[in-house]
């Protein structure tokens, strides 16, 4: 019996939902899971090395883990070390701002007519407000704190047995498929993990070479604590469009507060434009690559889903997670119509002219 259309769409929108409610609700247990897979990924080919040197699998897979945690703390190390001397300027900056926000209102008194005064009391009246919600916001940022520390020891764990078991959860993906399609299925499975780890590679590339330009570019301009804020704009990076204006902002922000004039701004605003054409015209194409051949109207779509379903992690998985799904819809015959749709139409190669044709042929 021949399924009417109306139905159909009505099961298509039916399973979307089911799916993203799915995925909603399950994300506290999906997410580490998830950017475990990937890391797996990412790790599987220094693996198989260390375990060419006959170091058994879980030896192997605990090297990873302490590398990983060896460059998290070099990086944290890093931060913290430029933190403090952010935090040897607090009063400089309190100043600064002191100053900005009597500029500000005086301004306001200028042209709205509000007295300096009423505007102290309405500022006291909105921080007594919030202070009596500090305990609240100390419960909040605690709880938030060990929601993260258990999400990251999570991941560590899924990440060892992830590299300990690979081949056994191999085999049971294998044995789920027809006998007919084992061979497509393992291609799938080679040319997904293939690309998260160019991907995941690439990227890693791109913003290490972020923090060289940005912090070159911050020296030059003069902003104190220059590296910590160009380790801030490569790492937020991760975010796609998002995460470099944020940054970004944030450097401008801590310029302003420091006291920084209009030249220094101006700079920050320089050195920002030129890191981005460098990094969409340079260092983009010939680091990271098409590997996730996506076209942008699905990227920009999958970046705002990913945000609704999981937040920030959804944002930072979205892309190589679609170019996952990507890759087993151009491997499925009755999904190549949606793996074309989210990919990016292939150019036909420019036809030479009759003469440089006639070159080539010559040699």
């Amino acid at each position: 019996m021949q399924v009417p259309p109306l139905h159909k769409s009505i099961q298509v929108l039916l399973f979307a939902f089911l799916l993203f409610s799915g995925l909603y609700y399950t994300k506290s247990f999906l997410v580490p899971v998830t950017i475990a897979g990937l890391l797996a990924m990412l790790f599987l080919p220094i693996t198989k090395k260390i375990e060419k040197r006959k170091v058994g699998k879980g030896w192997a897979a605990l090297i990873i883990i302490i590398l990983l945690l060896a460059l998290l703390s070099g990086i944290i190390y890093l931060l913290s070390w430029q933190m403090s001397g952010i935090a040897e300027d607090a009063s400089k900056i309190e100043a600064h701002l002191k100053t900005a926000m009597d500029s500000v209102m005086k301004t306001i008194n200028k042209n709205l007519g509000i007295s300096t005064y009423k505007q102290r009391e309405i500022i006291e009246e909105q921080t007594a407000k919030a202070g009596t919600g500090s305990s609240k916001f100390f419960i909040g940022f605690v709880s938030s704190f060990t929601g993260i520390l258990i999400n990251f020891i999570l991941v560590l764990v899924y990440l060892f047995l992830f590299l300990y078991f690979r081949g056994h959860i191999k085999n049971f993906i294998l044995k789920l498929a027809p006998a007919a399609q084992k061979e497509n299925t393992e291609n799938i499975i080679q040319e997904s993990s293939m690309v998260a780890q160019k991907y995941l590679t690439g990227l890693g590339t791109m913003i290490v070479m972020l923090w060289v330009m940005y912090g070159i570019g911050f020296s030059i301009v003069g902003v104190k604590s220059a590296l910590f804020f160009a380790v801030l704009c490569g790492i937020l990076e991760i975010i796609p469009f998002v995460g470099n204006l944020t940054g970004t902002a944030l450097t401008l922000l801590m310029v302003i507060s420091q006291g920084g004039g209009s030249g220094m701004v101006i700079g920050v605003l320089i050195t920002y434009a030129l890191v981005q054409f460098i990094q969409s015209y340079i260092i983009e194409p010939l680091v990271v690559g098409a590997e996730v051949n996506i076209n942008p109207l699905f990227t920009i779509l999958v970046l705002v889903i990913g945000e609704m379903v999981w937040g920030i992690p959804g944002m930072i998985l979205a892309i190589p997670l679609l170019g996952i799904v990507k890759i087993i819809c151009d491997n499925v015959e009755g999904l190549k119509p949606y793996g074309f749709l989210i990919g990016m139409e292939q150019k036909k190669p420019k036809r030479l002219p009759i003469s440089q044709r006639f070159k080539k042929w010559k040699k």
